[in-house]
């Protein structure tokens, strides 16, 4: 090995001997390090109080010069006007009505001394009678201290001990100011007409913010009156005429679907605030709260106006320049006639009347129906009546088509016919014999007709004579339990599997489920679960003709149109178009056109649609003794429908017990080429029974019938 490797290989191995380096006091250059840190932060605070006395002792007029010199703007957003609705004639159903406004201005210098002076000049300039609002005792009394003589002779009333707290510190001025507006007494608020007006403007100059326009009063301001605040506009700082609207309904039957607005002062509601912001809206915008104003209030709601406030050097406001002029929100014209609407509300109310003239009606709670245009969803008349089985007052009730819920009877069964054809328990127009089903420890289920001999049926025929025992074997056949002979074991233990072929055959038609309706605020129905007690399998056979869930009127009549429309189920609509807004009343052009819009297409044949339609056809003009729909077969034009008559036991205040039925029917006509369909429900009627009971669900299907082919332009919608 070379002496070299030999040193290397030595090196490598043996240790070192030489001690590492140790600072002697390792702690000493921190306390420097941090003096130095301090030392600088001195020099830099120095530094900062002499800029500060330089600006606010040596030179303070110099640097507020500068600072407002130039003066500075701010934007200005608003809303503007919104638009109208009108009916498919147009008719104004909701207006929005110009009218001219006093608005203010608010600078960053104005105080409530100040703002209290304009008040009071400009109610001697404008009537009293002009909207500003209200007043409440505290408005009241912001007003009556915003007099500087007034604040100062409360304010020299204090004691000490009123403007200190419990623990001897003077108060915020805040808190002095509540204890001065407690010291103001009634008598001091005896204002007069004008002192109240003015207190009424103050109110709104004092709550808007600094640099906002707001609308102070608006009406009818003459030109006179204009020209009056022009004249004395330097006495009148931030003082301006401007334009704004006011909402307007027609009262009709429809006025409760337009909904509501806020108004400019309450702005977009909490709920809301987020989503609208995001879209564009101003935390003050007029919006829709409900309905037909909150369903269409992108189209309704118009384009921003923006205005650019400048003010001067001393922060007060000196002029306005438009920078973009807000843009008029579109019409909305809708699909219902208020000629027809007034003719189908005529008829439900006579037969509302009548079937209480004639002692049904003792337990009643109103009547509905809903006209829907069969091929294209539009709605054609929602009418509805509720009355106080109590007090026996009858009121409007058009929400109650599409919010209030019912149970529909037999007008169901074309739904189990179609649930059972899917769960292949059945094909086509099968016959099953009609007959009293008893089941071990139960009492028997029968036909309305009663308990006679077992009659074979067919699936036209269980419709046109609305056999219920029909229906329930289906229910059983999809449970997978055969009803075979009296005092046979009822077994439920499949139910959720029956509910759930039935449910879903239903809702294909739109029962129990969302139609799809563009006013927001439907009910989709009350549907009980299928696992809730030992009694929902029981409730399976009622659910099969229709005693179980609960149903609109308006969701009725779409499964109407969709039988009738083969099996395609379209949402229903409203509103017929949206056009162009206009200020003078009238609808400009067409901005878009609403189209029918698919919501579901039924599992069915065509051959066993085909069946349902004999079925509905041969309710109103078949030759059986049992049909139970003929006094249908008196309209001008031909009908195909369902009557269904449900019952449910009332517990009245005296602790008893009373059955009252539903009388319900679903419809459309003609028979061969349906261009109408038609739901009616009146809930909580008495009658014998089904042949000798009210006949009033039949009279208004026929006398909605001939009204709307009574006249072309019904037609037309």
């Amino acid at each position: 090995m070379s002496n070299k490797r030999k040193n290397d290989k030595q090196n490598k191995t043996k240790p070192s001997t030489k001690a590492p380096k140790v600072l002697k006091n390792p702690t000493k250059s921190i306390p420097t390090r941090i003096n130095l840190l301090f030392f600088v932060i001195f020099v830099l605070f120095m530094i900062l109080i002499g800029k500060l006395f330089n600006m606010q002792v040596l030179n303070p007029h110099y640097y507020a010069e500068k600072a407002v010199s130039a003066g500075g703007n701010v934007q200005i957003i608003s809303g503007a006007p919104r638009g109208s609705i009108y009916d498919a004639t147009g008719k104004p159903l909701a207006s929005t009505v110009p009218v001219q406004a006093v608005e203010f201005t608010r600078s960053q210098n104005a105080t409530a001394s100040e703002m209290r002076e304009v008040a009071d000049k400009l109610a001697t300039i404008l009537s009293n009678t002009i909207d500003a609002g209200t007043l409440t005792t505290r408005d009241k009394k912001d007003y009556f201290l915003a007099d500087a003589t007034n604040l100062e002779k409360i304010s020299e009333s204090l004691t000490k001990k009123e403007k200190t707290d419990k623990q001897g510190n003077d108060l915020s001025g805040t808190d002095i100011y509540e204890v001065e507006l407690s010291k103001v007494k009634d008598s001091d608020l005896n204002f007069t007409p004008e002192q109240e007006f003015a207190a009424k403007l103050f109110k709104e100059m004092n709550s808007t913010m600094v640099y906002n326009s707001t609308m102070i009063a608006s009406g009818s301001i003459t030109a006179e009156q204009q020209a009056t605040i022009a004249e004395r506009e330097s006495e009148l700082p931030g003082i301006s005429i401007g334009t704004s609207w006011d909402r307007t309904y027609a009262q009709n039957s429809l006025t409760p679907l337009m909904g509501k607005i806020t108004s400019s002062k309450a702005g977009i509601p909490a709920e809301d605030l987020d989503s609208y912001l995001k879209k564009g809206y101003q935390r003050n915008d007029r919006v829709g709260t409900g309905l037909l104003e909150k369903g269409y209030e992108s189209d309704l709601q118009g384009t921003h106006s923006i205005k650019k406030v400048k003010f001067d050097k001393n922060g007060d406001v000196s002029g306005t320049k438009t920078i973009q002029a807000g843009k008029r929100g579109d019409d909305l014209k809708l699909t219902i006639n208020m000629d027809f609407e007034d003719g189908v509300n005529n008829i439900v109310q006579n037969q509302l009347q009548q079937l209480i003239q004639q002692g049904y009606g003792q337990y009643n709670r109103g009547a509905y129906a809903v006209v829907l245009n069969a091929k294209t969803g539009a709605v054609l008349a929602m009418s509805g009546y509720n009355r106080d089985a109590s007090t026996g007052v009858i009121t409007s009730d058009v929400l109650g088509t599409f919010q209030n819920i019912f149970v529909p009877g037999s007008v169901v069964k074309m739904g189990t016919l179609t649930a059972a054809w899917n769960a292949g328990v059945i094909s086509g127009n099968d016959t099953l014999t009609a007959q009293s089903i008893q089941f071990k420890g139960s009492p028997p289920i029968n036909d309305w007709w009663g308990d006679y001999s077992p009659m074979p049926l067919t699936a036209v025929q269980a419709l046109q004579y609305s056999s219920n025992t029909y229906m329930i074997q289906l229910a059983m056949r999809m449970m997978g339990a055969p009803y075979t002979a009296a005092g046979q074991y009822f077994d439920n233990s499949n139910r959720e599997k029956a509910y759930e072929e039935l449910r879903k055959a239903y809702a294909s038609y739109g029962l129990g489920a969302s139609t799809g309706f563009d006013i927001p605020g439907e009910s989709t129905g009350y549907l009980p679960s299928a696992k809730s007690d030992a009694a929902a399998g029981v409730n399976v056979l009622f659910e099969a003709f229709g005693q179980y869930d609960n149903y609109t009127p308006l969701q009725l009549a779409v499964y109407a149109a969709t039988i009738g429309n083969n099996g395609t189920r379209l949402s229903p609509h409203i509103v017929q178009g949206i056009y162009e807004g206009s200020s003078d009343g009238s609808m400009k052009n067409l901005v878009k056109n609403i189209t029918p819009k698919i919501m579901d297409k039924v599992n069915i044949t065509p051959d066993n649609m085909d069946v349902l339609h004999q079925g509905m056809y041969a309710v109103v003009h078949g030759s059986g003794g049992y049909t139970t729909g003929r006094g249908m077969s008196v309209a001008n034009v031909s009908i195909s429908a369902k009557t269904g008559t449900s019952e449910a036991d009332k517990l009245l205040p005296d602790g008893t017990t009373v059955t009252v039925t539903a009388n319900n029917a679903v419809a459309y006509a003609p028979s061969d080429d349906p261009q109408i369909a038609i739901a009616v429900v009146l809930p909580d009627n008495t009658e014998a029974n089904a042949s000798s009971g009210t006949k009033a669900n039949q009279n208004i299907v026929t006398e909605i019938t001939n009204l709307y082919y009574s006249n072309p332009v019904y037609q037309a919608q």
